[in-house]
C-alpha cells in the first residue's frame, strides 16, 4: 500500500524540490518509506506502508524498460510470476509485485490489465517507446487523480498532491457543485476542481509526451442472470466468497476485521476465522443505543468466538475530527457514516496495519432496502399512460408532505429519472433557490449509465447505476480514506472478481426475498454465521446526525455556516433557516445541513483561487 505522485514532463524538466514538497502531502499514505526516481522525462513519487516484506522490493520497480509505482494488492501475483516464467522465460530481481506488474505489460501488453487480481492504482513507463500507462481496479478500491498543464501530466493517489500545480485551475465547478448537493459526493470522473479528474474504476489511461491523455474501459460490469438451479448459483456464491477472503488473508503484519450488525462483515470474519481463528475484531458505536450496532456486533462476536474491540464516538470528539476527516477525503462527502469509519480505523490500527471489511456486498447482491422499491411501485407503473400521467397531475396538487402524494410522484416516474442512488439530499427545485450559480440535473450523470443497462430488470438496473456511481464515488472513497488517514491498509473481500462473477450472475428471484435484501448472500452463508445474523436487517454503523445538530454539534455547525464565506455559492441563509428549524424540532434538515457543513468545512482548507467560480462541466 502506498502514496504514488507521477509526473510525465512536456520538456523533460522537472521541479524535483516541488514534487518532493507535493509528495509529503501522501506521507499518511506509506509511513515506512519515501523515494523518488526520474527516468527521462519520468519522476515516480511514491510513498510505502509495509505489509510484506519482499526481498528487495523496494518502489518505483523496474522490469527491462519499464518503470513502475503500484499502490494496492495483486492478490495472484505469485500465479501471474510463475506464468510469466514459463511462457515468456521472464527472469525476476525481486519478489515483489510490482516487478511482476511490469512483467506482466511487457509481455502480454495493456490487456494485462484484465488477468489482475486485487485492488490497485498503478502507473507504468514504457521507455522504449515513450509511452505512459496508468491503470485503475474494476471497482475503484484504489484512487487515482490526474491533471493535465503546460508543463505535462500529474498523476498522484489523493488530489492534494496535484494541487500545488493547479495554480489558476483551482476553481470550484458549478456542476460539479451542483451533483454534491444531491448525491452527496461528487460522482466520477469529476472532482469539485474541474482542471482534476480521477482516473474512473475500471478504466485504463495512455499517454505519450505532449499529447493528451487518452483514456478507455478496461472493465465493463454486467449483470447478466444465467439460468440455473437455486442451490448451484447459492453454492458459487459461497464458495467464490470463501476462496476470496482466503486469499485477502496475504499479510506478514498484524491483520483484523470489521464488524457491524450486519451479515457482510460477518460473513468476512466468520470466513476468515477458517484460516486465523484469533483474528481481532473492530466496530464502533454512540451512546445513545438507538444510533449504536456495539451489542450486536459483541453477542456476534461472542458466537464467532473472536475477540471484539468496541469504540464509543463521544460528540467532542466528533467537533474535532471533522475538519481532518475532510481535509482527508479531498472533496467533501456527506456521508455521515465516515465519522465512527475514522475512529474506527483509528481503533484499529493500533493494534493491527490490515484489516478486512464488507463494502461491496450491497451492490452486488442488492442489499439496499431501496432495491425494492420496482416491486412496491409495480401496481401503479404498470397502468396504462394516461391513466399514470392522471395520477401524476393528481400528486402534483396534493400538498407537501401528504401521505401518498411522493409514492403517486415516484411510480408515475420513469425509473431513468426517479433513480440516482441512496442519497437524496436537495432535489432540483431547492438547489435552483439554493445556488449562486446554475444546477445540473441528476440526469446529467445517470442518463449514459441507464442508457448502457438497457435490457435489465429494474432492481439490476439500479444496481448497475450503483456500480458506476455510489460504489465509488462514495462507498470505497470512504474507506480508503478513512482507512489510509491512520495508515490503515483496508481489504474488501466482496469486490473480487471471481465473488462478482457469482452475483453478477443471480437472477432477480435469488437477489430480493419477501423478507429479505440480498437473498442469495444470506443463504449462502447460512450455516457459517449465526441465525440472528442472517435474517437480521441492514443498519450499517447507523449515525445520529439528527440528534447531533440538536446538541452541542449544532451549536458549532451554526458557527461554522455563518463563518465561513461561501455565500457567493450558496444561499447560506437558506440553510441557516434550515438549521434553526431542525434545532427546534420543526422538520428533519439534518442530512441537508450536514451536507453543507461538510462543504464548508472543506472550503475553508482551500487556497485563495477557490474563491473563484466558474461554470465549466
Amino acid at each position: 500500500m502506498c502514496g504514488l505522485l507521477v509526473f510525465l514532463s512536456c520538456d523533460g524538466t522537472a521541479d524535483r524540490s516541488a514534487l518532493a514538497a507535493a509528495l509529503e502531502r501522501l506521507h499518511h499514505r506509506g509511513p515506512d518509506e519515501t523515494s523518488m526516481v526520474a527516468d527521462g522525462g519520468v519522476v515516480f513519487g511514491f510513498t510505502r506502508l509495509a505489509i510484506i516484506d519482499r526481498a528487495h522490493s523496494r518502489q518505483p520497480g523496474q522490469y527491462r524498460h519499464w518503470t513502475v509505482a503500484f499502490n494496492g494488492e495483486i492478490y495472484n501475483y505469485r500465479q501471474l510470476r510463475e506464468q510469466l516464467a514459463r511462457e515468456h522465460g521472464a527472469t525476476f530481481a525481486t519478489e515483489g509485485e510490482a516487478e511482476v506488474l511490469a512483467a506482466a505489460f511487457h509481455h502480454w501488453g495493456p490487456s494485462a490489465v484484465g488477468r489482475l487480481r486485487g485492488m490497485f492504482a498503478a502507473v507504468l513507463w514504457d521507455a522504449a517507446s515513450g509511452t505512459l500507462h496508468a491503470i485503475r481496479d474494476p471497482f475503484g478500491i484504489k484512487p487515482l487523480y490526474h491533471l493535465r498543464t503546460p508543463d505535462g501530466l500529474y498523476l498522484a493517489s489523493e488530489k492534494k498532491a496535484l494541487m500545488p500545480f493547479a495554480g489558476g485551475a483551482a476553481r470550484i465547478g458549478a456542476a460539479q457543485l451542483s451533483h454534491y448537493l444531491t448525491l452527496q459526493y461528487v460522482p466520477e470522473p469529476a472532482t469539485l476542481h474541474p482542471a482534476v479528474h480521477r482516473l474512473p474504476a475500471g478504466h485504463a489511461l495512455t499517454c505519450r509526451v505532449g499529447q493528451e491523455p487518452q483514456i478507455r474501459r478496461h472493465f465493463e460490469p454486467a449483470l447478466r442472470p444465467v439460468p440455473r438451479p437455486a442451490a448451484d448459483a447459492i453454492a458459487a456464491v459461497r464458495d467464490a466468497l470463501r476462496e476470496s477472503v482466503h486469499a485477502h488473508l496475504q499479510s506478514e503484519v498484524p491483520l483484523g476485521a470489521f464488524l457491524s450488525s450486519g451479515v457482510d462483515s460477518t460473513a468476512v470474519v466468520a470466513l476468515a476465522r477458517e484460516v486465523h481463528p484469533g483474528i481481532r475484531v473492530y466496530t464502533a458505536g454512540f451512546d445513545d443505543p438507538r444510533y449504536s450496532e456495539i451489542e450486536a456486533a459483541s453477542e456476534t462476536a461472542a458466537a464467532l468466538g473472536v475477540d471484539l474491540t468496541a469504540t464509543l464516538v463521544r460528540d467532542e470528539e466528533v467537533i474535532e475530527a471533522l475538519p481532518r476527516i475532510v481535509w482527508h477525503l479531498d472533496d467533501p462527502v456527506a456521508d455521515p457514516a465516515i465519522v465512527p469509519l475514522y475512529f474506527l480505523c483509528r481503533a484499529a490500527a493500533r493494534d493491527v496495519t490490515v484489516v478486512l471489511s464488507g463494502e461491496g456486498a450491497d451492490e452486488l447482491f442488492a442489499g439496499y432496502e431501496i432495491y425494492r422499491e420496482p416491486s412496491a411501485l409495480a401496481a401503479v407503473a404498470g397502468l396504462p399512460d394516461p391513466l399514470r400521467r392522471g395520477l401524476r397531475a393528481v400528486a402534483g396538487v396534493l400538498p407537501e408532505g401528504m401521505r401518498g402524494r411522493s409514492f403517486l410522484q415516484r411510480a408515475t416516474t420513469p425509473i431513468g429519472e426517479r433513480y440516482y442512488g441512496n442519497a437524496r439530499i436537495f432535489g432540483a427545485d431547492e438547489k435552483a433557490r439554493l445556488m449562486r450559480g446554475p444546477a445540473e440535473p441528476h440526469t446529467a450523470v445517470t442518463a449514459p449509465i441507464f442508457r448502457a443497462a438497457q435490457g435489465l430488470d429494474e432492481v439490476s438496473t439500479m444496481q448497475y447505476v450503483d456500480l458506476h456511481t455510489w460504489l465509488p464515488g462514495d462507498i470505497l472513497t470512504k474507506a480508503d480514506r478513512m482507512s489510509m488517514a491512520h495508515s490503515l491498509e483496508l481489504r474488501v473481500p466482496f469486490l473480487d472478481r471471481a465473488v462478482y462473477a457469482a452475483a453478477a450472475s443471480l437472477p432477480p428471484e435469488l437477489k430480493l426475498s419477501p423478507h429479505a435484501t440480498k437473498h442469495a448472500l444470506r443463504e449462502a452463508v447460512r450455516g457459517l454465521v449465526p441465525d440472528a445474523v442472517v435474517n437480521r436487517r441492514k443498519l450499517g454503523f447507523p449515525t445520529p446526525t439528527r440528534v447531533w445538530l440538536r446538541g452541542p454539534i449544532g451549536e458549532w455547525a451554526a458557527d461554522v455556516l455563518s463563518e465561513t464565506p461561501v455565500d457567493h455559492l450558496i444561499d447560506i441563509e437558506h440553510v441557516q433557516r434550515l438549521l434553526a428549524a431542525h434545532r427546534r424540532s420543526a422538520g428533519d434538515h439534518s442530512r441537508k445541513v450536514w451536507t453543507v457543513l461538510m462543504f464548508c468545512l472543506w472550503y475553508t482548507q482551500q487556497p485563495a483561487t477557490a474563491s473563484l467560480y466558474t461554470a465549466v462541466p
